[in-house]
């Protein structure tokens, strides 16, 4: 019985990444799940205020006394007791400045800061004005909002910054380093995906002293980083330092995607989204767009690396629009177990992972089979438990040979089958899920008969409709869906009652809500498209719908569609049905 009682204390919550910025008005939400949840009172709250330089562990800690000079090596990279030195924060006026009264000079970092300073004039801040769609009610949009964030010049005349920064943007300006201006901008493309966005100045004014940063290579481990950007706090730009303390392959929580990452110890915050991470050299290794919020981290940061942003800009060069990281449509089981690999025809020397269930609408489906035991990827091979050799004798995710590639490349697979090797050459394409991560910017569909509002299941919708814990409040057959169902058919879509919008006609009919619409008519119903034509074009005396959980709503054909207009002028509904089904 002892070892079954509750320690006292607060029940640990679950760590969960967030994305960085939030609005600047409290009277609206944020985007996305991660810039809900914090407001200015939060912020600045005395439990959320912490000391930017705080030591992370006790060995680093500054003894008494003045401190130890140390000699200049410009050209050796800054050491991890050395980074520990530097104040975590500092404003523009400190860097490459006169130090701190009090506090002595320290020529390493001067050094730093010297390479830094030149690229800091290339960071902007960015501000956006959001207008998102309510997807609980699909024929109207939310109130407007504001927010602010950051990001940095490349090459021709372009601008990068994070994809939830101007996501739903109704108006985006950019205001350059120590001016007043705020000069409008032009969205070129969003990467959903990668939580990257690309954004354009037409005023030749705002390029003047402007110079595009230039990208390095992936950091290694305990190589020090700086992030600039401009986070709350202040209205200057802000500078902090650490080091990188993790490569791999990491949650995306904007993109609901897995992409290699870089983990800092630097101290991000909100605002710094977008904002460039230097290295010792002064070029740009990285963009901030993510941190761990839980009790038990502090300065856990997460920034999308060069391979990943490279990718981004020359997808959009390629076919001058974003088309997204290609995936390997299948699901699959890790074979480290002797007996399992023994019974798939394995021979001691060959590793790989099973193929579980194979995506119907992947291209890959035409070639590979269940049970396949994939052992390679474009001739690199896979371990058992699905990771691949990475560099300094590290190991990685395969999916990391996938995101290298673009949409329409081609791939050699070498798979095991009844104890024969196939080697196959598919055709990579982006992934399709049933309940789609995000909506990409375009407006909620809907259809309206007789009071009943159908629409299609989405993640925006399940975050609209059961807030950020969708993932526990939801209804399970939705939930199972959202994770484990793959479409059948490209234009397959899961379609629900969202509400029914009370009247006379359809009483007794008021408390279904999200329920899944299986047919109409005796029909499947495969997509919202289909179902408002087949009810539109119905004939027949009644409307009949066979929902989920063997429910049915059976209604009289003229009857109905008299109601729909009295219903849509009590509610104030413009149209029947959203625009994309009308055409």
């Amino acid at each position: 019985m002892g070892d079954n009682k509750r320690k006292r204390g607060r029940k640990p919550k679950n760590p969960t990444p967030e994305t960085l910025d939030f609005p600047a008005t409290t009277t609206a939400p944020a985007p996305n799940a991660a810039t809900t949840t914090t407001t200015m009172d939060d912020v600045f709250s005395v439990g959320n205020v912490e000391l930017i330089d705080n030591p992370a562990s006790p060995h680093l800690r500054r003894r008494r006394g003045r401190p130890k000079k140390l000699p200049n090596h410009s050209d050796k990279p800054l050491s991890i007791a050395t980074a520990r030195r530097v104040p975590r924060a500092l404003d523009t006026a400190d860097v490459g400045g006169s130090p701190p009264v009090g506090m002595e000079a320290d020529p390493v970092w001067d050094s730093v800061s010297a390479r830094v300073l030149p690229a800091m004039d290339s960071v902007v801040k960015v501000f956006c004005v959001h207008t998102e769609p309510n997807f609980s009610l699909p024929w109207q949009r939310k109130r407007q909002y504001s927010s602010s964030s950051s990001g940095f010049v490349i090459g021709g005349r372009r601008v990068l910054t994070n994809a939830h920064s101007v996501e739903h943007y109704t108006q985006v300006k950019l205001k350059k380093r120590g001016s007043d201006t705020k000069y409008l901008a032009t969205v070129l493309a969003i990467g959903t995906e990668c939580d990257i966005a690309m954004l354009t100045v037409d005023d030749d004014e705002f390029w003047q002293g402007m110079s595009p940063v230039e990208f390095g290579n992936l950091p290694a481990l305990q190589d020090a980083v700086t992030v600039v950007g401009y986070p709350i706090g202040g209205d200057t730009i802000s500078v902090t330092s650490g080091v990188v303390s993790r490569i791999e392959i990491l949650s995306y929580v904007h993109g609901s995607t897995e992409l290699l990452g870089l983990q800092i110890d630097a101290a991000i915050n909100s605002g710094n989204s977008g904002g460039p991470a230097f290295n010792d050299k002064g070029k740009c290794v990285g963009i901030a767009f993510q941190s761990l919020k839980h009790e038990d981290v502090e300065n856990i940061g997460y920034v999308i690396p060069t391979p990943v942003i490279n990718h981004f800009i020359q997808d959009y060069e390629k076919n001058r629009e974003y088309t997204g990281f290609p995936i390997l449509g299948v699901e699959w089981q890790k074979m480290e177990n002797p007996d399992l690999r023994k019974a798939m025809g394995m021979r001691p020397d060959q590793k790989g992972v099973r193929i579980r269930r194979i995506d119907p609408t992947a291209p890959e489906s035409n070639v590979l089979k269940p049970s396949d035991v994939i052992l390679s990827f474009d001739g690199v091979d896979i371990a058992n438990d699905g990771t691949v050799p990475f560099r300094h004798g590290e190991r990685i995710g395969f999916s990391y040979l996938i995101s290298q590639k673009y949409t329409g490349d081609n791939a050699a697979i070498k798979v095991l089958r009844n104890s024969k090797i196939f080697t196959f050459e598919i055709k990579l394409d982006s992934h399709r899920r049933l309940i789609p991560a995000h909506s990409k910017g375009r407006p909620p569909s809907y259809y309206i008969i007789a009071g009943f509002v159908f629409t299609t299941v989405s993640v925006p919708y399940l975050r609209s409709e059961y807030g950020k814990d969708y993932e526990y409040e939801a209804p399970v057959k939705l939930l199972d869906k959202l994770l484990h169902s793959m479409p059948q058919s490209p234009d397959e879509q899961l379609v629900v009652v969202s509400q029914v919008l009370v009247a006379d006609i359809n009483i007794g009919y008021e408390d279904i809500v999200n329920t899944q619409v299986l047919a109409f008519n005796g029909k499947p119903v495969k997509n919202l498209k289909s179902l408002a034509a087949m009810v539109e074009s119905c004939n027949d005396e009644y409307l009949k719908f066979n929902l989920e959980y063997d429910q049915i709503v059976v209604l009289r054909t003229q009857t109905s569609k008299a109601a729909t207009l009295d219903i849509l002028a009590t509610h104030c509904i413009p149209s029947a049905m959203s625009d994309d089904l009308k055409s």
